[in-house]
């Protein structure tokens, strides 16, 4: 089986598949087995190897790449102006939403928490 990875824009992938190396490195990194790996993510062995071979062959890149990865979903980049304004809308219908239910629910003698 002859194993590709190519970059279609998102990283380097195992051809096929929308599986990225820094999927199968997420795994690797913490010790399971490429075999582990592929019934975990539905590949072949090959596949695996494959991956772990080109992440071997560009570490530096990969390694660095992956760091921003979790950099990034560390501290995600704030919504836009626009899209915070909604967030901060919904947030507010629904504390709303759960303040009422609450209040409702101790008028009616119900102590317990209605969620919010």
């Amino acid at each position: 089986m002859n194993v590709q990875i190519i970059d279609r824009g998102r990283g380097p992938e195992i051809k096929g598949t929308r599986i990225t190396v820094y999927t199968i490195w997420d795994y690797a990194r913490e010790g399971h087995h490429h075999t582990f790996i592929a019934a975990l993510l539905g590949l072949s062995s090959a596949q695996v190897q494959a991956a772990l071979e080109y992440i071997e062959q560009h570490k530096d890149e990969v390694l660095a790449d992956y760091q921003k990865i979790l950099d990034r979903a560390a501290n995600p980049p704030p919504y836009s102006p626009e899209v915070q304004a909604k967030v901060d809308a919904i947030k507010a219908k629904y504390d709303a939403l759960w303040a009422d239910r609450r209040k409702k629910a101790m008028e009616n003698g119900d102590a317990r928490d209605h969620g919010g």
